[in-house]
């Protein structure tokens, strides 16, 4: 038996990217303040950044990342693909798994262990 103490299961990421696909797609839905707070604490957590904005229409992100103790820096870019980017900004490590469960279970997305 694998020990999968410092990553997240393959298929909580997979459940993850499944929301992001699915959030990005249905933004302009009633739940679009949802889903925005959702694609900012992704951002959030894997930049420990703070004040994050995404502009869906341009597909840029502002986010102001730590530079030292308590010094931030504010950071502007361009994403090509914002689907992409979420994605690319999961973390598989053991403190993430706890934030992904809530984040399913918020979405009342039942996760298959």
């Amino acid at each position: 038996m694998m020990n999968h103490t410092n990553s997240c299961p393959p298929s909580l990421i997979n459940e993850i990217k499944n929301l992001i696909s699915y959030s990005i797609t249905h933004l302009d839905s009633d739940q679009k303040s949802d889903f925005l707070i959702f694609h900012r604490a992704i951002i959030k957590k894997y930049f420990e950044a703070k004040n994050v904005q995404i502009d869906y229409r341009k597909q840029v992100v502002e986010l102001s990342i730590p530079v030292g103790k308590r010094k931030y820096t504010g950071l502007t870019f361009e994403c090509q693909d914002l689907e992409r980017f979420l994605k690319s900004c999961l973390k598989k490590d053991n403190k993430s798994v706890e934030f992904y469960h809530n984040v399913l279970s918020h979405y009342n997305i039942t996760h298959a262990a």
